[in-house]
């Protein structure tokens, strides 16, 4: 067996562990920290959004010799606009205009075939209007909202209530966190990223429910034990997915990270990089939300319930009178005197079942055994 899978089958044992719930200040501090920088980069840069939201118009052209950096130089100097221009596998090029019409995208056309040598018939040109982007960006933020209410729906119903609304901060957690982040990096929104975004919510909301069927496998019947308290079988159910919530983080993430980086990167295919860096970014924060936020939200919200207040009451009970149990069972001997002593006499006060017969009401004698080699009576 492999160490790693070793230590996921301690982990599901609950032989090993690391306390998730016990350190949960301190992942909220951290979300909080990284929420607060998304919304701050939301609200100074904004998004770049795609000419599919704000309209403009797209150029095509076929193999041309002229550099991308040449090409974008040239449709800005015609057109007076900001343009996005990207490499086709063909060797031609794609050159995105926001904010024309049809006869300021015609103009465009026939400068861009003199600088590029090409025939302006051969320039393919299509215009987006705004509206249509209007459209798009209503149907994105209203799947969105359907899905999220289904989702609270069907979690209250399979689990309970508690879960549902921590599932969905964590949901809302990793949108803003992934959003952010676009607003930071400045990479281009387009319907692909609106659809990356949707990808990714089902992904975190699937690792979620990985850890909250465990919770509620491990939780039944809690109120009739002493040994845990709910945040622990919270923490419990938390270690004994861990090991598969990495893995189906990294075996996810390894082909976006090779669309993100090698594809958008080394290759410089721009157009991946929409979707690709919204489904890692996603990702990511899926797993980091489920383990660190949703989980410990629901042990933070079952601990308020007067049964769960109960239970903890009684199990810190519990514990500490095993411990004082424990202490008082420890003969506290500074001289050593104790190794004199008859093994009845030794006993200390309130051991329990760990005294065998009555204990004697007279002071032991000093020199009783002494000089014997066994320490017995002849």
């Amino acid at each position: 067996m492999s160490k790693l899978g070793n230590l996921g089958a301690r982990l599901y044992r609950g032989e090993v562990g690391y306390d998730f719930i016990g350190k949960r200040k301190v992942w909220y501090g951290v979300s909080i920290l990284i929420t607060i920088t998304a919304v701050v980069a939301l609200a100074v840069q904004g998004l770049n959004l795609g000419i599919e939201f704000k309209g403009g118009a797209v150029f095509t052209t076929p193999k041309t010799e002229i550099s991308v950096a040449q090409a974008q130089e040239s449709a800005e100097e015609a057109s007076g606009h900001q343009a996005i221009v990207q490499q086709l596998g063909n060797g031609g090029v794609r050159i995105q205009v926001s904010g024309v019409d049809t006869a300021k995208s015609d103009q465009i056309k026939e400068e861009l075939a003199k600088d590029l040598s090409v025939r302006a018939d051969r320039i393919n040109a299509e215009l987006v209007g705004p509206s249509w982007g209007a459209q798009i960006a209503g149907k994105a933020w209203t799947g969105l909202g359907v899905f999220m209410v289904l989702c609270v729906i069907y979690l209250a119903i399979a689990f309970e209530w508690r879960m549902a609304i921590a599932a969905l901060i964590a949901l809302i957690h990793d949108i803003t966190i992934t959003v952010g982040v676009y607003a930071l990096v400045g990479f281009e929104v387009t319907p692909g990223t609106v659809i990356g975004l949707l990808t990714i919510l089902g992904y975190s909301l699937y690792d979620t429910v990985v850890v909250f069927d465990s919770l509620k496998e491990q939780s039944k019947g809690i109120t009739k034990q002493t040994k845990n308290t709910y945040s622990e079988v919270a923490n419990l159910s938390i270690n004994s997915t861990l090991v598969r919530s990495i893995n189906t983080t990294v075996v996810a993430l390894l082909p976006v990270a090779g669309l993100l980086f090698i594809g958008g990167g080394v290759l410089g295919a721009g157009m991946l990089n929409d979707i690709s860096l919204s489904l890692f970014v996603g990702l990511a924060a899926g797993a980091y939300s489920s383990i660190f936020i949703a989980t410990p939200l629901v042990a933070d919200l079952k601990e308020r319930e007067p049964q769960m207040k109960a239970l903890k009451k009684r199990v810190l009970a519990k514990r500490a009178a095993a411990a004082a149990k424990s202490e008082s069972a420890e003969p506290a001997d500074p001289e050593g005197d104790l190794e004199d002593l008859d093994p009845e006499d030794a006993a200390p006060a309130g051991a329990g079942s760990g005294v065998v017969g009555q204990r004697r009401t007279q002071p032991p004698s000093r020199s009783r055994g002494r000089g014997r080699p066994s320490g017995k009576r002849r």
